[in-house]
């Protein structure tokens, strides 16, 4: 026993040489080889504790390779790319019984998948794009004479800023990941970019530290440091303070969050900060499965404002949204209405409208695609003109619409037929087997059958014939599509009886075999074979569509 339990014995991925088996072995022989090895390897029949430990590692083993083997799929799988494709994750919703080519198919789509969803999680890319574009010479006229001026009828739209940012993550290991971000900023000509580096260490399941450092040719070299704690269970702090290094010297930030759950659905937070612009905010926010509620004050430098705002979640398959806000502070007033809407698997989109004093109208257009966001924020007009309102509130729904109706639903249904034919192709093997399969188990079917005595002599037309109609106990015993009863006298069938007590009896079936119908005389203690070899060995035929007369007992 020592001997055979060697290290290369233990670790061998061989399923069927740990079993024992030919790997064309049938269910049967899978199944007596487990049992054999299973009485051989199990732990309770050794007592030296390493032999019991070798064999407890065996019988793992041995098991595991049943376990895979005795499921058709799993085996076609592991014949195909061993137990590296039974670790790929999306089998169990494949559809059974399919072939090794189809098999092969999808563990080549599971596998792309799984390698972009690992590839998400480790990188964790999040990036987002801004462009602002200045429409306000849609609606605004700054100069009296604007239309007489040289392209004074056409209005002017410029893009006048623009921002880009992206990070990436890097874990390093269980505990540390390096985080790299950068962005680029552009407005009216003039723009410029940063580069931050962070490192972050989770030093216990209740918190972590980050450090920072990063350059721009703005604002000039940073330095800083996060820290994040949960203090209770339903309380969390988090402290950051920073240095920026500019040519007017060292300017020092704080920032300090602490918030905590008021309830199931609500959160309470409590915000200060001291720095470049000084304010303390303090904030509720409440977010249901149909809504989501914030309330919010701030006393700052240079801004102080309240702010409330409420979104409706709708419960349907595109994930609508509809949501509105007031903000009222030192710097005006400003309204915000607007929707948002799933587009596709993994798109959002969503638009604002944004109406205040002395802000004027704007449009906001942001389209979340996976981790990536696109922003176009619009400024209409500086003023509160009730057209702007308009266009700025029906221009984007009619625009949905119709995207909607031409591109997006014509796009999806496409998809699905596409996706529908691969299917279907994908499955026209599997469903050309059900479908022989099926036409074999019905290819015999029993139209009447009487047992009894028959009067077949003209001489003897005076004579009644006695027989009992036996059609549905010879139907019950026809198995793939094969009738076949044994030399023993016939009326101890089951659902037969002996019409006529020593009388000499036969047995006669007409039957269908193959859309073909066929007639059979048989004696009382004659074997029967339904159908016949040659009726087997004939070329299938589709079945005959019309009126068949009724066999009658002469």
């Amino acid at each position: 026993m020592a001997s055979s339990l060697d290290d290369d014995e233990l670790l061998n991925d061989d399923y069927y040489s740990l079993l024992n088996v030919r790997r064309e072995a049938t269910q049967e022989e899978l199944k007596v080889a487990y049992r054999r090895l299973c009485m051989l390897y199990h732990p309770d029949k050794h007592r030296d504790p390493e032999l019991k430990r070798q064999a407890e590692q065996l019988f793992n083993l041995v098991h595991e390779a049943y376990q895979v083997l005795r499921e058709p799929q799993s085996r076609a799988i592991y014949d195909i790319y061993g137990k590296r494709g039974l670790d790929v994750d999306g089998w169990e919703v494949v559809e059974r019984k399919r072939s090794p080519a189809e098999i092969r198919e999808e563990y080549e789509r599971l596998q792309k998948e799984r390698e972009e969803r690992r590839l998400q999680q480790r990188t964790n890319p999040k990036g987002t794009i801004s462009v602002g574009v200045d429409a306000t010479d849609l609606f605004d006229q700054y100069e009296e004479d604007y239309e007489d001026m040289a392209g004074g009828g056409v209005p002017h739209v410029e893009i006048n800023k623009m921002h880009i940012s992206q990070s990436i993550e890097a874990p390093l290991s269980t505990k540390d990941t390096a985080i790299l971000s950068g962005s680029l900023s552009t407005h009216n000509g003039n723009g410029g970019g940063t580069i931050n580096l962070a490192f972050r260490r989770v030093t216990s399941a209740n918190g972590w530290g980050e450090v920072e450092v990063g350059a721009g040719d703005t604002q000039g070299p940073l330095l800083g440091m996060k820290i994040f704690r949960n203090l209770t269970s339903r309380c969390f702090a988090t402290a950051q303070c920073g240095l920026q290094f500019s040519s007017r010297g060292v300017r020092p930030g704080v920032t300090t969050l602490l918030a905590r759950h008021l309830d199931k659905n609500t959160m309470g937070y409590l915000q200060w900060r001291w720095g470049i612009q000084s304010s303390m905010n303090t904030s509720i926010v409440r977010d249901t499965k149909s809504s989501h509620f914030t309330l919010a004050m701030q006393f700052g430098i240079p801004h102080t404002f309240v702010m409330m705002s409420y979104q409706y979640k709708f419960q349907d398959d595109d994930q609508t949204k509809i949501k509105g806000s007031v903000k009222s502070g030192f710097f005006g007033t400003v309204v915000e209405y607007g929707a948002e809407r799933k587009i596709s698997r993994h798109s959002v989109l969503g638009a604002t409208v944004s109406v205040g004093v002395p802000q004027g109208v704007s449009l906001k257009i942001k389209l979340n695609r996976a981790s990536q966001t696109y922003f176009f924020p619009i400024h209409l007009t500086d003023q509160l003109l009730p057209s702007a309102v308009f266009y700025a509130t029906v221009g984007p729904l009619v625009f949905y619409l119709a995207i909607q109706q031409l591109i997006i639903r014509p796009y999806v249904r496409a998809q699905k037929e596409e996706d529908l034919d691969k299917q279907r192709e994908g499955s026209a093997s599997n469903i050309a087997r059900k479908k022989q399969e099926a036409e074999s188990a019905v290819s015999l079917i029993i139209l009447n059958a009487w047992y009894g005595k028959f009067v077949t002599d003209n001489s003897r037309k005076h004579e009644r014939a006695k027989v009992i109609d036996v059609t549905v106990p010879l139907q019950c015993l026809v198995k793939d599509s094969k009738l076949i009863l044994t030399e023993a006298t016939k009326s101890g069938i089951p659902g037969f009886y002996d019409p006529c007590v020593g009388e000499e009896k036969s047995l006669k079936v007409l039957y269908q075999f193959r859309g073909v119908m066929h007639q059979v005389l048989s004696g009382d203690a004659e074997p029967l074979r339904i159908p016949k070899q040659c009726e087997s060995n004939a070329e299938y035929t589709p079945p005959r569509i019309g009126i068949v007369s009724q066999f009658r007992p002469p």
